[in-house]
């Protein structure tokens, strides 16, 4: 028997909540669909083991996998995941990845939704506008922060974003005394630091309390539920109006429907393996980009024989990561100027700075996109940290030897770190499709994802990166690096199902709505022509949040 709602949705991640949240707030009915397990705020750990290293929270490589196609010596070379070790899952429970993420966020530029019209196209890179502008999305960014509960402090800078309220509805979370020196020395350098907002509460909210600085937050679960997860903030609330189902262990393996219309979604239990169908009236796909292409090519029926949706040919194409990369550079306890040792070791509390200093480039007759760098204290992974110390020949130290680095690196230095973000430029060599002669455990042939990075994308970044060095250099820092490189991060993936006002050369409109079927709708980061020079989460929540309205309004029409 087929059950019936107003809307189904597809993963329950900061996309799937907004709009469960939205939608069953406005009293319609509402299917949450999430292919991995319901875990509790009171099961969350801080198991390095288990969330870094054994990977609990995402699906056995051997079982369901990924192809990667790179340029390998002039050829493209395909190598599956579970022989590179790559994970493109991120976290499959309950809210998705935002459970594990450093809530370190940021709004995009005015000029990131018009990167063509600001600076000009550039050679192989597939630029284009967005159909909506900043202004269009500030109202729903400043939802977030009341909703999903973003913490910071708003101080003036050239490049920041403009917004429509003074400051956040929360101060930013306690840091730790390395900020002065930061502060300090970017004024001798003529930079300008910025507090980084943060998805976290500084402060008790409901039955959410406040960040207890526990010294491990990015890629765990938060205990506190101070963590801005799309199941502390939203899903949570949704589920008290009594018009939302979560439906965990839930996979969908097809979308069902015609030429005009999709009618049903395949589900399949992940514990039992007995299948169902649930009809709806609209149908809202939210498991990721990379993961939401493959879903509709392997629903493609006699009308969309190239994947449901596609008339355009474009589902899949521009496929975009964050360009950049990362650096360090390591405070010893023997020269430190300007703070105490014992204030710069104090664990837990943040760092909590970025510099938007170079989001724009100016290079003289032009100007030229550019983008952040976030600055933090090194993560508290104790069994990272100590693999890193390994002797340069990759081999283990043991005994007195190794007790002194081990000393040395836990008790008389402290890392600090820097990530740089910057436009991954969409290009015809960059993109998703699926491959039919390899399959999951469910029987799905499974994405294959063509990794390739803009040249302009590696100058940009190590431009950011040179500077960042400086700037721990004037700090003091030793052992000073960084790695800017082609290597796309795994947990920042968005196109594919690019969003447009033409429906020949995109997969949606404005209001991520099929051109196709006007009953299916993509939420996640898969409708970003390009990904601007911010983490895309933000903005992931926002345009679930506008597309939510969209879709509110439609249904009270009755136009489904």
């Amino acid at each position: 028997m087929t059950q019936h709602y107003d809307a189904v949705i597809v993963g329950s991640g900061a996309s799937g909540g907004a709009v469960a949240y939205t939608l069953a707030h406005a009293g319609f009915k509402v299917a949450l669909l999430e292919k991995g397990r319901l875990i509790k705020r009171d099961e969350f750990s801080k198991d390095e083991l288990a969330y870094c290293r054994r990977n609990i929270v995402t699906p056995n490589l051997f079982d369901e996998y990924h192809m990667i196609e790179e340029m390998i010596d002039r050829d493209w070379t395909e190598t599956p995941t579970y022989q590179s070790g790559w994970s493109f899952w991120n976290g499959n429970i309950v809210g998705g990845s935002s459970n594990f993420m450093s809530g370190m966020v940021h709004r995009m530029h005015p000029d990131d939704f018009r990167l063509l019209s600001a600076y000009g196209e550039i050679e192989n890179a597939n630029i284009v506008d967005w159909p909506i502008s900043y202004e269009e999305m500030e109202p729903y960014y400043t939802l977030v922060e009341t909703l999903v509960g973003i913490s910071g402090a708003v101080k003036p800078h050239l490049f920041a974003s403009p917004r429509s309220t003074p400051d956040f509805p929360q101060p930013p979370t306690l840091e730790n005394r390395v900020v002065e020196l930061f502060d300090k020395h970017c004024q001798v350098l003529g930079f300008t630091p910025l507090i980084t907002p943060r998805a976290i509460l500084s402060q008790d909210r409901g039955d959410r309390n406040g960040c207890y600085y526990s010294n491990f937050c990015g890629s765990y679960g938060c205990s506190s539920g101070a963590k801005g997860s799309s199941m502390e903030a939203l899903i949570k609330p949704a589920l008290t109006t009594g018009n939302l189902t979560l439906m965990s262990n839930s996979h969908v393996t097809k979308l069902i429907g015609g030429k005009e219309r999709v009618t049903s979604v395949e589900v399949v239990d992940t514990i039992t393996g007995k299948t169902k169908k649930l009809s709806a009236k609209i149908f809202v796909v939210a498991v990721q980009a990379h993961e939401s292409v493959r879903l509709l090519f392997n629903s493609a029926n006699i009308f969309y024989p190239n994947g449901l949706g596609n008339s355009s040919g474009e589902l899949g194409k521009n496929l975009i990561f964050s360009a950049g990369g990362s650096g360090e550079g390591v405070l010893h306890k023997q020269n430190l100027e300007g703070i105490t040792f014992d204030a710069l070791m104090e664990h837990g509390l943040f760092m909590n700075r970025s510099l938007l200093d170079w989001y724009i480039i100016d290079r003289g007759q032009r100007k030229e996109k550019g983008g952040l760098a976030e600055f933090m204290l090194e993560h508290q992974n104790i069994i990272l940290r100590s693999l890193k110390l390994k002797n340069s020949d990759k081999k283990l130290r043991w005994g007195k030897d190794l007790g002194d680095a081990l000393s040395e690196q836990f008790t008389k230095t402290r890392t600090i770190h820097f990530e740089v973000f910057n436009d991954w430029l969409p290009t015809d060599n960059c993109y998703v499709t699926i491959d039919p002669d390899r399959k999951d455990k469910f029987g799905m042939p499974v994405g294959k994802l063509r990794i390739y990075s803009h040249p302009h994308d590696l100058e940009i970044a190590s431009r950011i990166a040179k500077n960042c060095e400086m700037l721990l250099g004037q700090m003091g820092a030793r052992e000073i690096k960084s790695n800017i490189s082609t290597i796309p991060p795994q947990n920042l993936i968005a196109g594919g199902c690019r969003f447009g006002n033409n429906p020949k050369n995109s997969v949606l409109n404005k209001y991520c709505q099929s051109h196709d079927l006007p009953n299916l709708f993509i939420a996640d980061a898969s409708f970003m022509p390009t990904g601007g020079s911010t983490p895309y989460t933000w903005t992931i929540f926002a345009n679930a949040f506008r597309i939510a309205e969209y879709m509110t309004d439609q249904l009270k029409k009755g136009i489904f």
